[in-house]
C-alpha cells in the first residue's frame, strides 16, 4: 500500500450553464475521474455526456498516463476541408451515389506513399480511407452564414461555398493498442515506466495514422465529386498530450488546429466553424468538438420504430439533404434528436470565452456506410 499512487481530488472546472442538457451519471463520472491518483485538473465542456472508462466531452490533466481515458479510438478527430465545387452543379443524388466510394478503402500504393516518413508505417495501410462506424461521418456541408467575415476570407470562404467534414479515427489500430494492454492501465502509468513509453509510442503512430486516415478520406470524396479539396482545419479529440505541467488526455475535447475547431451538430442541425481563443487556463487548451449525445444508442431504438416508413423519412433531412447508412441499427442510433442542440452548445463556450462563431454550415449528403452491416 505504501507504493500506492496519491489519491487528492483533482479541481473541476465546468465550461456549461445551468441550461446546458447534462446527465447525472456523466457529472458522477467527471468527479470520480477527478478523484484518480494523480489527476490535477478535469475540465468539462457542454457537450459532456456518460462514456464507457470516463466522460465523454472532458479534459484531462494528470501526473499519470491512463489509456482508459483515451480509449480504443485513438487520434479520432475532425478535419473540415473546402470544396472547390460550386454548389449549383451538385447534384444530391448523383452525388451521394458516388460517394458509395468511400466504403472501399484507399489504394494501398496511396496509402503507403502517405504515410511513409510519418511515424505511423507500422501500422501499414490497410483501412486507410474508411470512416468506421458508430459516430463517424463524412458530411457535403454548404455555408449556410458567415458571423466572422475578416476570418472567412481569411480561409477563403463564403456563404454558398461547399465543405467537407469528416469525423474518423484510427480505425482498428487504436483498438489493437488499447486491448493490448487492457489488462494493466487500471491506475495508470507512471511517466518514464516501460509501460508508459510503450503505449505513448504506439499512441503518437495511431494518431497519426488517423490524420492520414482523414486526408484520405477527403481525397477520395473529392475524387468521387470530381473536385478538390483544401483542408481548413483537423482538430484531434481523442488523444494524449504531454505538457510541461504533466500529461493531456483529451476525450471527446478538441485540440484547436491554428486557432480553428469544427464544432459537429447532427445530420438534422447545423455545424459551426469556431476561432479557438488561448481561453482561460482551466479549460487546458481545449474546446467542445461536437453537440454531444443526449440519449445512447439502446435508447434510441426504444424512441424511434424500426418500420420501412419511418426509416425512409430519415434518409432525408430537414435541410433537404441525403442520409447514406444502409446500416439500420446504425441510422436509428444516429438520429438527429439523439444529440444535443449544437447550437446550444456554441452558445455556451461563446459566453465563457472558449470559442467564438466563424461559419455555420448546412449538411447536403452525410454518408455513414453504404453497407448493411447490422441490419
Amino acid at each position: 500500500m505504501g507504493n500506492s499512487p496519491i489519491r487528492t481530488p483533482a479541481r473541476v472546472r465546468e465550461f456549461y450553464s445551468d441550461s446546458a442538457w447534462i446527465e447525472g451519471r456523466a457529472v458522477d463520472q467527471l468527479h470520480d475521474v477527478a478523484g484518480w491518483a494523480g489527476m490535477r485538473a478535469v475540465a468539462a465542456f457542454p457537450d459532456l455526456h456518460p462514456g464507457r472508462f470516463g466522460p465523454v466531452g472532458g479534459a484531462f490533466l494528470a501526473d499519470r498516463i491512463y489509456p482508459q481515458l483515451i480509449g480504443p479510438d485513438i487520434g479520432c478527430g475532425m478535419a473540415l476541408f473546402r470544396l472547390d465545387l460550386p454548389r449549383r452543379k451538385l447534384k444530391l443524388d448523383k452525388a451521394a451515389r458516388r460517394l458509395q466510394a468511400l466504403d472501399e478503402s484507399a489504394d494501398p500504393e496511396t496509402g503507403a506513399a502517405s504515410l511513409d516518413g510519418t511515424g505511423a508505417a507500422r501500422f501499414g495501410p490497410y483501412g486507410l480511407g474508411t470512416l468506421g462506424g458508430g459516430n463517424h461521418f463524412c458530411e457535403v456541408q454548404v455555408v449556410d452564414a458567415l458571423t466572422d467575415p475578416a476570418v472567412a476570407s481569411r480561409l477563403g470562404m463564403d456563404v454558398g461555398d461547399l465543405c467537407l467534414l469528416v469525423h474518423s479515427g484510427s480505425r482498428g489500430h487504436g483498438a489493437a493498442v488499447f486491448t493490448g494492454i487492457a489488462d494493466t492501465w487500471a491506475d495508470g502509468f507512471a511517466p518514464g515506466s516501460a509501460a508508459a513509453e510503450a503505449y505513448v509510442t504506439l499512441h503518437d503512430a495511431a494518431q497519426v495514422w488517423a490524420r492520414v486516415n482523414r486526408a484520405l478520406i477527403a481525397a477520395q470524396a473529392s475524387e468521387a465529386l470530381r473536385c478538390d479539396a483544401r483542408l481548413i482545419c483537423d482538430a484531434p479529440h481523442n488523444h494524449l498530450e504531454q505538457r510541461a505541467d504533466g500529461w493531456l488526455h483529451r476525450k471527446g475535447a478538441a485540440a484547436p488546429d491554428r486557432g480553428l475547431a469544427p464544432l459537429a451538430g447532427s445530420r438534422e442541425s447545423l455545424s459551426y466553424l469556431m476561432a479557438v481563443p488561448e481561453g482561460p487556463p482551466e479549460a487546458l487548451g481545449s474546446v467542445s468538438h461536437g453537440a454531444g449525445r443526449r440519449y445512447d444508442r439502446a435508447a434510441m431504438h426504444g424512441r424511434i420504430r424500426r418500420v420501412k416508413s419511418e426509416l425512409e423519412a430519415m434518409r432525408q433531412t430537414r435541410f433537404g439533404g441525403r442520409v447514406i447508412c444502409a446500416d439500420r441499427d446504425l441510422l436509428i442510433e444516429e438520429a438527429g434528436n439523439a444529440y444535443k442542440d449544437a447550437g446550444a452548445v456554441l452558445r455556451d463556450l461563446e459566453a465563457f470565452g472558449l470559442a467564438q462563431e466563424v461559419a455555420a454550415f448546412a449538411p447536403l449528403i452525410t454518408f455513414k456506410t453504404g453497407k448493411g452491416a447490422r441490419g
